[in-house]
Formats: C-alpha cells, structure tokens, sequence
C-alpha cells in the first residue's frame, strides 16, 4: 500500500525538481515477419508494429494526466533487423521509418542493433575473419552489389607529368584552397594545361597560391578544377619519383592514373577568380627576403597571438630590415628580421599564419618579396624574376 508520505514526496519532486518519466518503451518481436521478399517482409513490418503500437501514445499521455508526470519520450524497441532481413535492408527501413511517423512515437530502435547471439545465413556470408597475433575479429561486411559503379571518364583531354612535380605543385597550392562551402568553386584548384607547361592555382579570398612548370608534351589547352580533398589524395598517393601520372580529363570527372592507382573525382563547376587581374604586379618597393629567418621572425612574434587572442602582425619595412609587433590582451612581442632593400618606411599588417605559410611553401631559400602601399597586397616571387611561383597575401588594415 502506498503510503501518504511517498504520496507527498512524488509531489514534492514534481514541483520543485522537476522529477519526470524520460521514456516508456514498447518491445515488438518481429521474427514472424521474416520473408525471402524484401518487400512482403518489409510489409508485414510495418502491418506488425502498427497493430501492435497503435495505442502506445495515447496510453503515455493518460498516464502523464492521471499521475501528473510528463514522460519525454515514446520509444518502441524492435527484433534487430539482421535476424530477419534476407535480402536487401532498405525496404524495412522505409517501412520502420513510416510507421514511427504514423504511430507518433520520438524514437523507433532496432534496425542496426548488435547481434549477440549468432548471425542469419545472408550475414555469415559476408563475414570476414580477420586474425593477427593473438587477436581476431570477425567483421559483418556490405554485399558487392551495394557498391557503387565507378563513372566512366571520357577521354576528352589527357596529359603526362613526373609525380614528384605534381606533388610538390599540389604542396605548395593547397594550403591556399578555401573551405569556404558558400563559393564551392574555391574549394578546389585551378588547372591550366597550356603549350608553356601546367599551371595550379588556388585562392580563399584571403591570399592566392600560384605555382607552374614546364611539360614536353601536351594535348592541346584546357583548363578545370579538382577538388581540394582529392589533390591531397592525390599528393599523397605520389611518390618522390620521375614516373608519370596521367590526368584525363572527362565531361564531369576527372582521371588521375598513378602506377597501378586510379583516383576519379567529380569536377568542381563555376567561374572561378581570374587571378592573372587580380594580382598586381607594378610595385615601386622590391625586398630580397631569407625565407627561414623572415618565418622564425614571424613566429616569435606570433607567440602572444592565438585562435581567441587574434591580432595582425604590425609589419614596419625600413631600409635593410622589417620590425614585427604585435599585442594582445596576452603580451605584446616585438622582432626585426634583417632583409635586403629599403622599404621606405612603409607599415602594413598581415595575418600571421597567411604570411608565414605564403614564406613557408614558397619553393625557394630566397624571395623576393614586392610591396606598395599599406592597403595593398604583398607579393612573392623568385628572385631571378621567372614565373615558376607566386604567392599573394592581402593586408589587413590596422588601428591607429
């Protein structure tokens, strides 16, 4: 018999601790709906849990208007869909899902529960047994059939380069690419295949990474542009070597060929930023920068910099040298890097880490670093003036 105290004491945790029932759970058997035809098992599922469940809801809710506790959650709790499906899963998906729609429940569980005591006869047919040393596993694995065809790339356009080439481009670029999901043309690098050579560019709206090398051979011009998380792929699928890769270039796709690897990946469509006008390459000051030493410069002042304390590199270019500051709520850092040229008093600010990287993937010891006003971008090229590399970093405007 319930006593007037516990009755008191429900209330009380009702009242001032808010003392509520988080679930109530039907559990249906659905082994008697196991069929060869997905579609038969999937119906019979849904018949099932429908019949049963109908009145799971609005018995919560009667409980909740009797004894005055909400109850948060609805759940039905069924067999795990692998001791009953024999053939393809989804049909019983579609229908477990359109049944907790209809019976209003918050949670339906059971599609991909554990098995804990065996497997059907479709499941032990993909096992897999895998065994090292002393451990073992034993791995439910997906049907061939469920893998998806690769596409078929045209062969519209193809051309050969040293792996060890196309690694060092996509390097010294992909720092560059933007994750930036509003302008998806930017998440990936531009390819430019020319008479002159190859040509990879890529951009973030903050700086704007350009590196070209010469080819033997080409098929003609075209141009595309890769997604950046398959250009690391790629990267890393290359080795250090002169043997060729081979890039095909189809409608949608594009093919890279490397030794016995195969890597196709969709191209990005779009109209990407037309960076031979947005570089500006007229600037009256001219710096011969060592790249190492301008970086450990960098980041010494750096230090007092972080993802919450984020300030601009205060940058003062004088005659032979550039003094760094910076200050935060942290400290504040100074350090003059010895450089060759005047750099007529100019002061600009610059992202720390978008300076450094742009010194950092720069392919040389030396560069040189071009320069106009504090409002306009900083640029960095080869010293001997070629066009192998270039790196372009915007300013940012600073305080007074």
């Amino acid at each position: 018999m319930i006593e007037t105290g516990e009755i008191l004491q429900t209330m009380r945790m009702i009242q001032e601790e808010n003392f509520d029932i988080r679930t109530i759970t039907l559990g249906i058997n659905l082994l008697d709906c196991s069929y060869p035809d997905g579609a038969v098992c999937a119906r019979r599922v849904y018949d099932k849990i429908c019949r049963v469940a109908r009145d799971l809801v609005r018995t919560g809710e009667e409980i909740e208007r009797e004894f005055s506790i909400p109850i948060v959650n609805k759940r039905i709790s069924v067999t795990p869909v692998s001791l009953i499906c024999q053939g393809d899963p989804r049909p019983i998906a579609q229908a477990l899902d359109k049944a907790a729609k209809e019976m209003g429940v918050n949670f339906l569980g059971g599609y991909s529960a554990q098995m804990q005591k065996g497997a059907t006869a479709a499941d032990e047919r993909l096992l897999v047994h895998l065994s090292c040393g002393d451990a073992s596993f034993d791995i439910l694995g997906l049907s061939a059939d469920d893998f998806p065809e690769l596409p078929e790339v045209d062969d519209e356009y193809s051309v050969c380069i040293e792996q060890k080439v196309l690694k060092a481009m996509i390097g010294e670029t992909s720092f560059a690419v933007s994750t930036n999901e509003s302008r998806p043309v930017h998440t990936g690098s531009l390819f430019e295949i020319g008479e002159n050579g190859l040509t990879v560019v890529s951009v973030d709206g903050f700086r704007l990474a350009y590196r070209r090398e010469t080819m033997e051979k080409s098929a003609g011009a075209f141009t595309f542009i890769t997604p950046g998380t398959a250009l690391n792929e790629v990267k890393n699928i290359c080795g250090d070597t002169e043997d060729p890769v081979s890039i095909t270039l189809g409608r949608r796709h594009i093919l890279f060929e490397i030794g016995s690897t195969e890597l196709i990946c969709r191209r990005l469509e779009g109209e990407f930023l037309d960076y031979k006008n947005a570089i500006p390459r007229k600037n009256p000051i001219s710096l011969t920068v060592d790249t190492k030493t301008m970086i450990e410069s960098l980041e010494r002042v750096s230090v007092v910099i972080s993802e919450k304390l984020k300030s601009p590199v205060r940058c003062l270019f004088s005659q032979n040298k550039v003094t760094f500051s910076a200050k935060t709520a942290s400290g504040e850092a100074k350090d003059i890097c010895k450089i060759e040229g005047d750099g007529r008093e100019l002061e600009i600010g610059f992202n720390n880490r978008y300076l450094t990287e742009a010194l950092r993937y720069a392919p040389a010891d030396t560069v040189k670093l071009e320069l106009n006003s504090g409002i306009s971008p900083a640029i960095v090229v080869p010293v001997d003036g070629g066009e192998s590399f270039l790196y372009m970093v915007l300013p940012v405007r600073l305080k007074a």
